[in-house]
């Protein structure tokens, strides 16, 4: 049975930040040159990964997603997978990446035992996405896609952040893509973790909207009951479609009442909360030798100090965020 925090949500969820670096420069996360990185010496080893992994299934937190910045740019990514996916009790492992590198390592990473792939793609314009991320090749990430799901990565979720006046105009073409085989297309609504150019809230294309925009374009969104993921996206389809339609609502319909992870940054902090700039420690009693119990309580803590919820819709921000490349997402 997983712990449960304060207010009887079970934590059953570990994001795994295995780098902070990233092979893009995508405007709405970080400025073309980048962000300060974090020192070598303290990011986390896959040893240490690994260890904390365990730590985490045997509390319950049986679903792991590996994050970035982009975690395929991390040197012998595809050992982790193998290493993390031998876990006894693990029973879900999955990456979220911007495919760049993903044509390369889709085959390998399944051969280790990586179940599921994330993609990220805001827009289907090959120039426009180069000019969202700055460095991408809009046929290189869709080759990589094809890849994945070669390899058998399934289902391949298409995570697309939808921003006013950057790619809100492709809503109704993206949203139509789950009308062919293989396409699970989820909506998120941007967030202020980024420290690029975008962040206002007229930026913000709401879920409501976005689903108000298909609806009169594509026709009714059908509900999805049964198992469509772990996560807080909502799921739908249109109508005769094959593939779903995914919404995620952090800012206007917030789904904290429903929260179940943590987030476990490259070095090694236990995050309770993405909108909180609060974080447990793990890297320095990792390093200076505490026990699995002793991790475990670390664990109970960070569990524990998960709040209620955040307060976007009201307009507060807490101070020192950490970006989302750190974060992970």
């Amino acid at each position: 049975m997983p712990f449960s925090d304060s207010y009887d949500r079970p934590i059953e969820y570990l994001r795994i930040s295995v780098t902070d670096r990233c092979n893009l420069r995508c405007r709405y996360c970080m400025p073309e040159e980048g962000i300060p990185l974090i020192e070598h010496d303290t990011v986390l080893r896959y040893e240490e990964i690994v260890r904390i992994a365990r730590v985490a299934v045997s509390m319950g937190l049986i679903h792991v997603r590996l994050t970035g910045g982009e975690p395929l740019v991390r040197r012998d990514i595809v050992e982790l997978v193998k290493q993390l996916a031998a876990l006894p009790g693990l029973e879900d492992l999955s990456m979220t990446t911007n495919g760049m590198l993903l044509e390369h390592y889709a085959d390998p990473l399944a051969q280790a035992g990586l179940q599921r792939i994330n993609l990220s793609l805001d827009t289907l314009r090959p120039e426009r996405f180069h000019h969202i991320t700055r460095l991408g090749n809009l046929e290189q990430v869709l080759r990589g896609r094809e890849a994945a799901l070669k390899a058998g990565l399934r289902p391949v979720k298409v995570n697309t952040v939808v921003v006013r006046g950057m790619n809100d105009d492709e809503i109704v073409d993206l949203a139509r893509l789950t009308l062919l085989p293989d396409w699970h297309v989820r909506f998120i609504e941007v967030m202020p973790l980024g420290t690029g150019e975008h962040w206002s809230e007229d930026d913000v294309v709401t879920v409501a909207e976005v689903r108000a925009r298909i609806e009169a374009e594509l026709g009714s969104l059908n509900a999805v009951h049964g198992e469509t993921g772990i996560g807080p996206a909502r799921y739908y389809q249109l109508p005769g479609a094959i593939g779903t339609l995914g919404f995620i609502s952090p800012v206007s319909e917030h789904f904290c009442y429903a929260c179940n992870r943590l987030r476990l940054t490259a070095d090694g902090k236990l995050l309770p909360c993405l909108m909180s700039n609060r974080f447990i420690d793990l890297r320095t009693p990792l390093r200076a030798g505490a026990s699995d119990a002793e991790l475990e309580t670390i664990f109970q803590k960070a569990i524990l100090a998960k709040p209620r919820g955040h307060h976007l819709a009201e307009h507060q921000l807490p101070e020192h965020l950490l970006p989302m490349s750190a974060v992970g997402g």
